[in-house]
Protein backbone atom coordinates (compact mmCIF):
# COMPACT_ATOMS: atom_id res chain seq x y z
CA UNK A 1 0.00 0.00 0.00
CA UNK A 2 1.35 3.42 -0.93
CA UNK A 3 2.05 6.18 1.55
CA UNK A 4 -0.91 8.46 2.29
CA UNK A 5 -0.68 12.16 1.50
CA UNK A 6 0.77 14.57 4.03
CA UNK A 7 -2.62 16.26 4.45
CA UNK A 8 -4.20 12.92 5.32
CA UNK A 9 -1.35 11.99 7.63
CA UNK A 10 -1.50 15.11 9.79
CA UNK A 11 -5.18 14.49 10.39
CA UNK A 12 -4.43 11.08 11.88
CA UNK A 13 -2.98 12.46 15.13
CA UNK A 14 0.56 12.84 16.42
CA UNK A 15 3.02 13.85 13.69
CA UNK A 16 6.60 14.07 14.94
CA UNK A 17 9.03 16.44 13.27
CA UNK A 18 12.80 16.52 13.75
CA UNK A 19 14.97 18.61 16.06
CA UNK A 20 17.56 21.28 15.35
CA UNK A 21 19.80 21.22 12.30
CA UNK A 22 22.22 23.94 13.46
CA UNK A 23 22.82 22.28 16.83
CA UNK A 24 23.75 19.03 15.09
CA UNK A 25 26.05 20.80 12.64
CA UNK A 26 27.90 22.47 15.51
CA UNK A 27 28.23 19.08 17.20
CA UNK A 28 29.87 17.83 14.00
CA UNK A 29 32.45 20.62 14.02
CA UNK A 30 30.90 23.08 11.55
CA UNK A 31 32.31 26.50 12.39
CA UNK A 32 30.27 29.59 13.20
CA UNK A 33 29.80 31.82 10.16
CA UNK A 34 29.58 28.92 7.73
CA UNK A 35 26.71 29.05 5.28
CA UNK A 36 24.88 26.01 6.59
CA UNK A 37 22.63 25.91 3.54
CA UNK A 38 25.61 25.49 1.18
CA UNK A 39 26.52 22.30 3.03
CA UNK A 40 23.81 20.68 0.92
CA UNK A 41 26.34 21.07 -1.91
CA UNK A 42 29.65 20.89 -0.03
CA UNK A 43 28.86 18.17 2.51
CA UNK A 44 25.73 16.29 1.47
CA UNK A 45 26.74 13.23 3.50
CA UNK A 46 26.72 15.28 6.71
CA UNK A 47 23.20 16.59 6.05
CA UNK A 48 21.97 13.13 5.09
CA UNK A 49 23.41 11.68 8.28
CA UNK A 50 21.59 14.27 10.42
CA UNK A 51 18.28 13.60 8.68
CA UNK A 52 18.76 9.86 9.06
CA UNK A 53 19.54 10.22 12.77
CA UNK A 54 16.21 11.97 13.30
CA UNK A 55 14.28 9.32 11.41
CA UNK A 56 16.01 6.66 13.49
CA UNK A 57 14.97 8.60 16.62
CA UNK A 58 11.31 8.41 15.60
CA UNK A 59 10.58 11.46 13.43
CA UNK A 60 7.76 11.15 10.91
CA UNK A 61 9.21 14.02 8.88
CA UNK A 62 12.37 16.07 8.58
CA UNK A 63 12.76 19.70 7.57
CA UNK A 64 15.16 20.54 4.76
CA UNK A 65 18.43 22.33 5.50
CA UNK A 66 17.26 25.51 3.76
CA UNK A 67 16.35 27.91 6.54
CA UNK A 68 18.54 30.66 5.03
CA UNK A 69 18.32 29.59 1.39
CA UNK A 70 16.35 32.49 -0.06
CA UNK A 71 18.33 34.85 -2.28
CA UNK A 72 18.47 37.66 0.27
CA UNK A 73 19.92 35.47 3.02
CA UNK A 74 22.29 33.71 0.62
CA UNK A 75 23.54 37.05 -0.71
CA UNK A 76 25.25 37.63 2.64
CA UNK A 77 27.52 34.72 1.72
CA UNK A 78 27.83 35.71 -1.95
CA UNK A 79 25.66 32.76 -2.96
CA UNK A 80 22.48 34.39 -4.19
CA UNK A 81 22.99 32.77 -7.60
CA UNK A 82 22.83 29.29 -6.00
CA UNK A 83 19.21 29.33 -4.80
CA UNK A 84 18.04 26.58 -7.15
CA UNK A 85 21.07 24.34 -6.63
CA UNK A 86 21.03 24.58 -2.84
CA UNK A 87 17.30 24.07 -2.38
CA UNK A 88 16.97 21.27 -4.91
CA UNK A 89 19.92 19.43 -3.37
CA UNK A 90 18.51 19.88 0.13
CA UNK A 91 15.15 18.39 -0.83
CA UNK A 92 16.79 15.48 -2.61
CA UNK A 93 19.04 14.71 0.37
CA UNK A 94 16.11 14.77 2.79
CA UNK A 95 13.97 12.68 0.45
CA UNK A 96 16.76 10.13 0.21
CA UNK A 97 16.84 9.82 3.99
CA UNK A 98 13.04 9.65 4.21
CA UNK A 99 12.62 6.79 1.78
CA UNK A 100 9.10 5.85 0.76
CA UNK A 101 7.47 5.88 4.20
CA UNK A 102 8.43 9.22 5.77
CA UNK A 103 7.89 12.86 4.81
CA UNK A 104 9.92 15.97 3.97
CA UNK A 105 8.98 19.60 4.64
CA UNK A 106 10.70 22.32 2.66
CA UNK A 107 12.03 24.95 5.06
CA UNK A 108 11.56 28.65 4.26
CA UNK A 109 12.99 31.12 6.77
CA UNK A 110 12.97 34.92 6.97
CA UNK A 111 14.81 37.16 4.52
CA UNK A 112 16.65 38.80 7.39
CA UNK A 113 15.56 42.32 6.47
CA UNK A 114 12.49 44.54 6.67
CA UNK A 115 9.92 45.42 4.06
CA UNK A 116 9.30 49.02 3.04
CA UNK A 117 8.90 51.49 4.67
CA UNK A 118 10.88 50.03 7.62
CA UNK A 119 13.53 48.53 5.37
CA UNK A 120 14.68 48.20 1.75
CA UNK A 121 12.67 45.14 0.69
CA UNK A 122 9.96 45.54 -1.94
CA UNK A 123 6.97 43.21 -1.54
CA UNK A 124 6.90 41.99 -5.14
CA UNK A 125 10.62 41.18 -5.16
CA UNK A 126 10.41 39.37 -1.83
CA UNK A 127 7.50 37.31 -3.14
CA UNK A 128 9.57 36.40 -6.20
CA UNK A 129 12.45 35.35 -3.94
CA UNK A 130 10.29 33.09 -1.79
CA UNK A 131 8.62 31.63 -4.91
CA UNK A 132 12.04 30.91 -6.41
CA UNK A 133 13.05 29.01 -3.28
CA UNK A 134 9.75 27.13 -3.04
CA UNK A 135 9.90 26.11 -6.70
CA UNK A 136 13.37 24.62 -6.21
CA UNK A 137 12.24 22.74 -3.09
CA UNK A 138 9.23 21.44 -4.98
CA UNK A 139 11.48 20.28 -7.79
CA UNK A 140 13.57 18.37 -5.27
CA UNK A 141 10.56 16.41 -4.06
CA UNK A 142 9.25 17.93 -0.80
CA UNK A 143 5.84 16.85 0.52
CA UNK A 144 4.94 20.24 1.97
CA UNK A 145 6.40 23.52 3.21
CA UNK A 146 7.11 25.05 6.60
CA UNK A 147 7.55 28.82 6.79
CA UNK A 148 9.25 29.23 10.15
CA UNK A 149 10.81 31.56 12.72
CA UNK A 150 8.79 34.45 11.34
CA UNK A 151 8.17 37.62 13.33
CA UNK A 152 6.39 40.02 10.92
CA UNK A 153 2.92 39.47 9.47
CA UNK A 154 3.72 41.23 6.20
CA UNK A 155 6.69 38.95 5.49
CA UNK A 156 4.96 35.72 6.45
CA UNK A 157 1.90 36.69 4.39
CA UNK A 158 4.10 37.25 1.35
CA UNK A 159 5.83 33.92 1.93
CA UNK A 160 2.49 32.08 2.10
CA UNK A 161 1.29 33.74 -1.09
CA UNK A 162 4.57 32.91 -2.83
CA UNK A 163 4.41 29.22 -1.92
CA UNK A 164 0.76 28.95 -2.91
CA UNK A 165 1.52 30.57 -6.26
CA UNK A 166 3.65 27.58 -7.28
CA UNK A 167 2.20 24.64 -5.32
CA UNK A 168 -0.94 23.22 -3.72
CA UNK A 169 1.03 21.14 -1.20
CA UNK A 170 0.40 21.69 2.54
CA UNK A 171 1.80 24.88 4.07
CA UNK A 172 2.64 25.24 7.76
CA UNK A 173 3.52 28.54 9.43
CA UNK A 174 5.54 29.00 12.59
CA UNK A 175 6.35 32.24 14.43
CA UNK A 176 9.03 32.90 17.06
CA UNK A 177 7.83 34.34 20.38
CA UNK A 178 9.36 36.09 23.38
CA UNK A 179 7.77 36.81 26.78
CA UNK A 180 5.83 40.09 26.99
CA UNK A 181 4.71 40.33 30.58
CA UNK A 182 2.12 37.59 30.99
CA UNK A 183 1.68 37.35 27.22
CA UNK A 184 3.81 36.33 24.23
CA UNK A 185 4.73 38.42 21.21
CA UNK A 186 7.11 38.19 18.29
CA UNK A 187 9.90 40.71 17.85
CA UNK A 188 7.50 42.73 15.70
CA UNK A 189 4.75 42.67 18.33
CA UNK A 190 2.53 39.92 16.91
CA UNK A 191 0.61 37.81 19.43
CA UNK A 192 -1.12 34.46 18.72
CA UNK A 193 -4.51 36.14 18.26
CA UNK A 194 -3.06 38.48 15.61
CA UNK A 195 -1.42 35.55 13.81
CA UNK A 196 -4.57 33.43 13.81
CA UNK A 197 -6.78 36.32 12.70
CA UNK A 198 -4.57 37.32 9.76
CA UNK A 199 -3.11 33.99 8.60
CA UNK A 200 -5.86 31.39 8.92
CA UNK A 201 -7.92 33.01 6.12
CA UNK A 202 -4.95 32.43 3.77
CA UNK A 203 -5.67 28.70 3.70
CA UNK A 204 -2.66 27.37 5.59
CA UNK A 205 -2.67 23.80 6.91
CA UNK A 206 -1.07 24.46 10.28
CA UNK A 207 0.10 27.30 12.50
CA UNK A 208 2.20 27.51 15.63
CA UNK A 209 5.56 28.42 17.05
CA UNK A 210 9.25 27.59 17.13
CA UNK A 211 12.44 29.01 18.62
CA UNK A 212 12.10 32.22 20.68
CA UNK A 213 13.26 32.80 24.24
CA UNK A 214 10.73 30.95 26.39
CA UNK A 215 11.07 28.45 29.19
CA UNK A 216 9.49 25.02 28.76
CA UNK A 217 6.61 26.07 31.03
CA UNK A 218 6.01 29.13 28.83
CA UNK A 219 6.00 26.99 25.68
CA UNK A 220 3.24 24.90 27.27
CA UNK A 221 1.23 28.03 28.01
CA UNK A 222 1.79 29.35 24.48
CA UNK A 223 0.51 26.05 23.08
CA UNK A 224 -2.64 26.35 25.16
CA UNK A 225 -3.19 29.89 23.88
CA UNK A 226 -2.78 28.80 20.27
CA UNK A 227 -5.27 25.96 20.69
CA UNK A 228 -7.75 28.39 22.24
CA UNK A 229 -7.28 31.08 19.58
CA UNK A 230 -7.60 28.75 16.58
CA UNK A 231 -10.69 26.90 17.89
CA UNK A 232 -9.90 23.70 16.03
CA UNK A 233 -9.90 25.38 12.60
CA UNK A 234 -6.39 24.21 11.73
CA UNK A 235 -3.60 21.95 12.97
CA UNK A 236 -1.26 23.43 15.59
CA UNK A 237 2.48 22.88 15.52
CA UNK A 238 5.10 23.36 18.21
CA UNK A 239 8.89 23.25 17.92
CA UNK A 240 10.26 24.47 21.26
CA UNK A 241 13.91 25.07 21.97
CA UNK A 242 15.49 22.91 24.67
CA UNK A 243 14.51 25.59 27.17
CA UNK A 244 15.43 29.24 27.42
CA UNK A 245 18.85 30.08 25.96
CA UNK A 246 21.58 30.92 28.47
CA UNK A 247 24.93 32.63 27.90
CA UNK A 248 27.84 30.67 29.43
CA UNK A 249 31.45 31.64 28.66
CA UNK A 250 30.28 33.66 25.64
CA UNK A 251 28.39 30.66 24.26
CA UNK A 252 24.62 30.22 23.99
CA UNK A 253 23.61 26.90 25.51
CA UNK A 254 20.37 25.05 26.16
CA UNK A 255 20.20 23.00 29.34
CA UNK A 256 16.92 21.10 29.15
CA UNK A 257 17.54 17.35 29.07
CA UNK A 258 15.78 15.00 26.63
CA UNK A 259 13.68 13.62 29.49
CA UNK A 260 12.55 17.05 30.72
CA UNK A 261 11.93 18.18 27.16
CA UNK A 262 9.74 15.14 26.52
CA UNK A 263 7.79 15.74 29.72
CA UNK A 264 6.98 19.32 28.67
CA UNK A 265 6.16 18.27 25.13
CA UNK A 266 3.69 15.73 26.49
CA UNK A 267 1.81 18.64 28.12
CA UNK A 268 1.90 20.50 24.80
CA UNK A 269 0.45 17.44 23.07
CA UNK A 270 -2.25 17.04 25.72
CA UNK A 271 -3.21 20.68 25.15
CA UNK A 272 -4.20 19.72 21.61
CA UNK A 273 -1.00 20.08 19.56
CA UNK A 274 -0.32 17.17 17.22
CA UNK A 275 2.57 18.44 15.04
CA UNK A 276 5.59 18.47 17.34
CA UNK A 277 9.36 18.84 16.93
CA UNK A 278 12.29 20.65 18.44
CA UNK A 279 14.28 23.77 17.66
CA UNK A 280 17.58 25.14 19.03
CA UNK A 281 19.42 22.88 21.46
CA UNK A 282 17.43 19.78 20.60
CA UNK A 283 18.90 16.71 18.95
CA UNK A 284 18.01 13.12 18.13
CA UNK A 285 18.04 12.22 21.84
CA UNK A 286 15.29 14.79 22.50
CA UNK A 287 13.18 13.47 19.63
CA UNK A 288 13.76 9.88 20.72
CA UNK A 289 12.57 10.76 24.25
CA UNK A 290 9.45 12.42 22.82
CA UNK A 291 8.74 9.44 20.57
CA UNK A 292 9.13 7.02 23.47
CA UNK A 293 6.77 9.14 25.57
CA UNK A 294 4.06 9.86 23.01
CA UNK A 295 4.16 6.88 20.66
CA UNK A 296 3.55 4.29 23.38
Amino acid sequence: MGRISLKERINEGLFLLDGAMGTELIARGIKAGTCNDYLNIESADTIFDIHRSYFQAGSDAVITNTFGANKYALARHGLDDKVKDINTAAAQIAHGAAGEEKYVLGDIGPSGDFLEPLGPLKADRLKDAFAEQAKALLGGGVDGFIIETMTALDEVTIAIEAVKSISDLPVFVSLAYDPAGEKFRTMMGIDPADAADKLLPLGIDGIGFNCGSLSMEQYVKLAQIYVSETKGEVAILAEPNAGKPELVDDQVIYKVSPEDFAAAVEKIHLAGVNIIGGCCGTGPAHIEAVAANLKK
